[in-house]
């Protein structure tokens, strides 16, 4: 019985890390996307677009920040 106790728990914690882990690393991404976009109001909504088609399209971790600033660059002319 104890070791079910701990197995349970155990598993319980390394699901609460996995879980803590995508939210910080999502909130990091969104972070990223809107530190080009500055004060715009148009040009914030525009990068959580682009950051949403960067999901989609699986930008690798590495290259979404050159990725950001690109789509940024596009959307300044």
């Amino acid at each position: 019985m104890d070791v079910a106790i701990v197995a349970v728990v155990s598993g319980l914690a390394l699901a609460l890390h996995l879980v803590l882990f995508l939210l910080i690393r999502r909130w990091m991404d969104r972070d990223l996307a809107l530190s080009f976009a500055g004060e715009d109001a148009g040009m914030r909504a525009y990068m959580l677009d682009s950051l949403a088609t960067a999901r989609r399209e699986r930008v690798g971790r590495r290259a979404l920040p050159d990725w950001l600033r690109a789509r940024a660059e596009a959307y300044c002319g």
